[in-house]
């Protein structure tokens, strides 16, 4: 393969980045709600995750070469923290039909700008240090897609029996660039049972980061050959429009729909620290804790007490003398529940009625 000419960034010319950044995350109600999702909440950071994303990407690509996959909603509450980024780098979704017609869709349009594309496909929620090793990782990865064809996904190396995952089976190993790990997938597991992770990280399997790299005309032949149900469609883009795409495609994630069918799929492994921001408790990962194990984000005190989350948006929270909540400050509503029940919120959620799930106070839809 001829060298390629590096850019600024010191990556191939013909990477792009897409960013999928739909969706509520509705694990983070009351301040994550459709009127303002979980990407634009600073969870990770200081910063929204949406522009912590971008921020990193920014390391691997310039701002022409990125493009957000959300709704028309979305896009405007984006573009008000990203105004640098401009419309342009924008690929409105008509519907939410999932991972794999989106990502399909965004390949055809990649691949008509740059027959050459290799894409980078990130999530908005990742927790992801140090960045230069994952820029790295992500260049090498590009040039593996490029050389191999394969499609590849990143693999972490998990460091406890993870439920929230899905997991990584390896299977051969591929040569790679020094210091980079390369096999094929022999297969992906969905999220486990708590017996069944432990089983899965004593055996060697890796998490599934969600973040994928292959080139356009790689992952496009991959979807119409193991996904016909959504590559015989793709045509309707350029005959009649996006829209008519996805109102008939059905809805399905890349992960079911391409990868699972696939035989060209490899993985490369993370050389980074990688977690993922699910639920209130993951706070105590992505942001630093007091001696206690306390994570407070916002106006907030505790007092006598340990492994407490702590989130508020404007009042003063204080907890005197209680272990393992999760409280949080939104508007009008504060939550109070545990780190243990915190990821059920999804349950909690369908017992509430629609005013106090989707509140018109700050932090709910307007």
């Amino acid at each position: 393969m001829p060298e390629s000419t590096k850019s600024s960034t010191g990556t191939d010319p013909h990477v792009y980045v897409t960013v999928l950044a739909g969706g509520v995350g509705s694990r983070f109600w009351p301040a994550s709600t459709p009127g303002r999702p979980k990407q634009l909440l600073s969870l990770a950071s200081d910063e929204p995750l949406i522009v912590d994303t971008v921020n990193r990407a920014l390391g691997l690509v310039p701002e022409e070469r990125i493009r957000i996959l959300a709704s028309d909603r979305l896009t405007e509450l984006i573009l008000e923290v990203l105004p640098s980024l401009g419309r342009e780098a924008f690929m409105v979704e008509p519907q939410a039909r999932g991972t794999a017609p989106v990502l399909a869709w965004a390949a055809w349009e990649i691949a008509k700008i740059d027959p050459a594309a290799v894409i980078v496909s990130l999530h908005t929620d990742h927790i992801i240090k140090p960045v230069t090793a994952y820029l790295q990782l992500l260049r090498d990865a590009a040039d593996l897609a490029q050389e191999t064809g394969r499609l590849f996904a990143v693999s972490v190396p998990p460091n406890r029996p993870e439920t929230g995952y899905g997991y990584i089976e390896p299977g051969e190993p591929l040569d790679a660039p020094a210091g980079v790990q390369a096999f094929t997938v022999a297969a992906f597991h969905e999220k486990p049972d708590t017996e069944t992770a432990r089983r899965y990280v004593t055996e060697g399997h890796f998490w599934n980061s969600g973040i994928f790299v292959w080139t356009a005309a790689a992952f496009l032949g991959e979807v119409r050959k193991v996904a016909p149900e959504i590559g015989d469609l793709l045509p309707l883009i350029d005959d009649e429009s996006s829209e008519a795409f996805f109102a008939q495609v059905p809805s399905a994630t890349v992960d079911v729909a391409v990868l699972e069918r696939s035989a060209r799929v490899a993985s490369v492994t993370a050389t980074f620290d990688w977690d993922d921001v699910g639920s209130w408790e993951d706070l105590t990962r992505s942001r630093e804790a007091d001696a206690s194990g306390n994570v407070v984000v916002g106006l907030g005190h505790v007092v006598e007490g340990e492994s407490n989350v702590i989130y508020t948006e404007g009042s003063t929270v204080v907890t005197f003398g209680v272990n393992g909540l999760v409280v949080v400050q939104s508007g009008d509503i504060t939550l109070v529940s545990t780190t243990e029940r915190a990821p059920d919120l999804k349950r909690l959620l369908e017992r509430l009625p629609a005013s106090v799930r989707e509140p018109t106070t700050p932090g709910g839809t307007d």
